[in-house]
């Protein structure tokens, strides 16, 4: 499904402020794989997600997705078949934008590429308050509404279902919950875990919860320092406890975690 093959980034090159943000990094994802992501500030967990997004171009290496080569395809291209979000609830959607128009950018990018004049039909709004019923929030009766008067929870379940309306190949999840109160965290979450299990959805989701990380999905990569020190899956992983996965990333790493928001989710 997903392949990165020895990718590579360096962010100013020659300068002072030179970073290698990825290492010879290689990771395969077969289809319908959930994978958590942990690791330190800095890891590169955001700029591995950036390069299969299409955010930039690896120095170095190849990214396939469903066999097709897509390393220098461009961030747009991919948008129609990798779905996105963001911590920020305030990114992903038009803040001066009806929820029905910022649903059918959405739709039509997904299912309709670049065909010229393409318009929504009233079916295609049945399916939309529809979608926005099974969010929960009464969405469905606001679809006239801005966005930028919703929530940061709505919004964020907004920015969900839009990512999701046509399922994507992949999903990227960048600590999408972080940002919320625990309480809408949880409700977004749940929607999460239901919508990538009804479609079948392969997804990155990156988190600073390492319990979370360890029960949402069916693997657990941890980063450091730009590469993958720890993947682990099946068995190995419905056995595995936070101690056991700070042991390991010791083990991986050859240094303790060192991360205060990543600790303190453990209690």
């Amino acid at each position: 499904m997903l392949r990165l093959e020895h990718i590579q980034k360096t962010f100013n090159p020659g300068t002072v402020n030179e970073k290698r943000a990825i290492q010879d990094l290689s990771l395969h994802l077969k289809p319908g794989d959930f994978a958590t992501i942990i690791g330190s500030n800095g890891a590169g967990k955001s700029t591995m997600l950036n390069a299969v997004a299409g955010k930039f171009y690896v120095d170095d290496g190849s990214i396939f997705l469903n066999g097709k080569n897509i390393t220098f395809e461009r961030e747009y291209k991919r948008s129609r078949v990798i779905g996105r979000l963001f911590q920020d609830p305030l990114k992903g959607t038009a803040p001066h934008m009806t929820i029905e128009e910022n649903l059918a950018l959405a739709f039509l990018r997904a299912s309709k590429g670049s065909i010229p004049f393409s318009r929504i039909s009233k079916k295609d709004k049945e399916i939309f308050r529809e979608q926005l019923s099974l969010l929960e929030m009464g969405l469905e009766d606001r679809m006239k509404q801005p966005v930028g008067l919703l929530s940061g929870g709505q919004r964020q379940a907004l920015t969900l279902l839009m990512a999701t309306m046509v399922p994507p190949k992949v999903l990227l999840l960048d600590e999408h919950t972080a940002a919320l109160d625990p309480g809408t965290a949880d409700k977004v979450l749940e929607l999460t875990k239901k919508i990538i299990e009804k479609n079948k959805i392969t997804c990155l989701m990156v988190t600073h919860n390492m319990q979370q990380a360890l029960e949402l999905g069916n693997r657990t990569l941890m980063m450091d320092d730009g590469n993958i020190v720890l993947d682990i899956e099946g068995e190995e992983r419905a056995r595995m406890t936070v101690a056991d996965l700070l042991k390991r990333f010791h083990s991986g790493a050859g240094k303790a975690l060192d991360n205060d928001r990543i600790l303190l989710s453990m209690d």
